[in-house]
């Protein structure tokens, strides 16, 4: 039976100072819980609602055989955790570990770096970007949204279950990957046709908000600007859109 105390600390994980202060978040959706059971991310509990329980029961009694903890909340309490207006009736409640990128450690020939993308449905879509072209390893600027935050889960579709994610990468990590031969390859308004560039051996590939461009920190550290040529009348992409464009020339 699942407590007043324990309904309250879940809540507070909608917030990210308890989440990175308890390293846990939620998960919300069927089918983003269930990648979270599959992946290393380890499970603390999964909430369902009555009405959920009694539409799922075969769902249910597997994941008790697999010894995962589920707990019934009535739907007063269950919404007061969703972060969604019409939620599914399932939320995985995970710990993780936070990653430090060390420059000197191995590193596949691709990444990316998300440079000043505050908007966590941008980001989440941009993850799962990554997750379909194969990248591995997602590099994320303090001044963008925090990755475990519930949208941007949300917007991944649980691709953040497959990727190493670090979050508060400082630019000057940059600078010292540049060392180890990477380049820093940026997408911008201006520059080479990326139908016609030649990508390097190793670099890193950087997105930014479509609404203010690159930061000045990244500006300095960038090896070559590339571009999506246009044909149309749009002032610019979605962030999002562009990187899936950018990142089906990586494969």
């Amino acid at each position: 039976m699942i407590s007043k105390n324990e309904i309250k600390y879940f809540v507070s994980l909608n917030q990210k100072k308890y989440r990175l202060s308890e390293k846990k978040f939620l998960a919300e959706g069927l089918k983003i819980v269930l990648e979270g059971l599959e992946s290393i991310f380890p499970c603390e509990v999964v909430l369902i609602t009555y009405e959920f329980a009694e539409n799922n029961d075969v769902l249910i009694k597997q994941l008790k055989r697999n010894n995962v903890r589920i707990e019934i909340v009535n739907s007063i309490d269950f919404q007061k955790i969703s972060d969604t207006k019409n939620p599914q009736g399932i939320i995985g409640v995970f710990r993780y570990d936070v990653l430090i990128f060390s420059p000197s450690q191995m590193h596949p020939n691709v990444l990316v770096f998300i440079d000043n993308v505050s908007d966590p449905g941008n980001l989440g879509a941009i993850l799962r970007a990554c997750d379909w072209f194969g990248i591995s390893e997602v590099l994320i600027s303090p001044q963008s949204s925090e990755y475990l935050n519930p949208k941007v889960i949300r917007a991944s579709m649980g691709s953040v279950f497959h990727l190493m994610v670090y979050d508060d990468v400082d630019y000057k990590i940059l600078n010292e990957m540049k060392k180890q031969n990477y380049q820093i390859i940026c997408s911008d308004i201006e520059g080479e046709d990326i139908f016609k560039f030649n990508f390097p051996t190793k670099y890193i590939l950087t997105f930014s908000s479509e609404s203010s461009g690159p930061s000045q920190q990244l500006i300095s550290l960038v090896d070559k600007f590339i571009t999506i040529p246009k044909k149309g009348n749009a002032e610019s992409l979605n962030v999002s859109v562009a990187a899936g464009i950018i990142l089906s020339r990586t494969i």
